[in-house]
């Protein structure tokens, strides 16, 4: 029972730091990279889509995405979702290939960026230690439920504890590399 518990709760600890990782996707750093675009959903036929399934995204340069729609209708459709988007981009269309340029982040801009990466980074820690919590919780019940003893419960919630510690730094890890990647001028 114990060991259910712990592999639970570490499989929901490395879902949280993944989850992490995903939002930190979005962020922009001022270089261009194709999943940027990746939560943009735009209307296909009467159902909202991702962009990556009506049109191929490339790297044009480091600074430039160019999106090659599959059909010449979808143009337009797709100049309009990357407008609308939090993203902050103007996409410029040449015929059927839209190219969106990456403006420069200024200091400014960047040191924002730096503290939304830090809230992030500060919501996974929190979803790790409840689940520490909800483990915890989980062992005392067994305990009270007299399932357990008393040293296998202190055992577990070690256990849960080194699950905790490890996942932590992992999300510091990701956190120090989009830091370092958003200062990167």
């Amino acid at each position: 029972m114990i060991k259910e518990i712990i592999k639970d709760a570490e499989v929901r600890m490395g879902k949280s730091v993944e989850s992490l990782r995903q939002s930190l996707v979005k962020v922009r750093t001022g270089r261009a990279h194709p999943s940027l675009l990746d939560h943009l959903a735009v209307d296909y036929y009467g159902s909202e889509v991702p962009i990556s399934q009506v049109a191929n995204i490339n790297v044009e340069d480091a600074r430039t995405l160019m999106i090659t729609p599959w059909e010449k209708q979808m143009v337009q459709p797709i100049e309009k979702a990357i407008m609308k988007s939090d993203l902050g981009l103007n996409p410029a269309t040449a015929g059927t290939v839209i190219r969106i340029p990456m403006p420069p982040l200024t200091e400014e801009t960047r040191r924002d960026l730096v503290k939304v990466v830090r809230q992030d980074g500060e919501a996974a820690k929190v979803a790790i230690r409840n689940i520490r919590r909800d483990a915890n919780s989980d062992f005392k019940s067994l305990l009270k439920e007299k399932e357990v003893s008393e040293d296998e419960e202190r055992g577990a919630q070690d256990d849960v504890q080194q699950l905790t510690d490890k996942y932590v730094s992992e999300v510091d890890k990701v956190l120090a590399e989009k830091e370092a990647e958003l200062m990167e001028v």
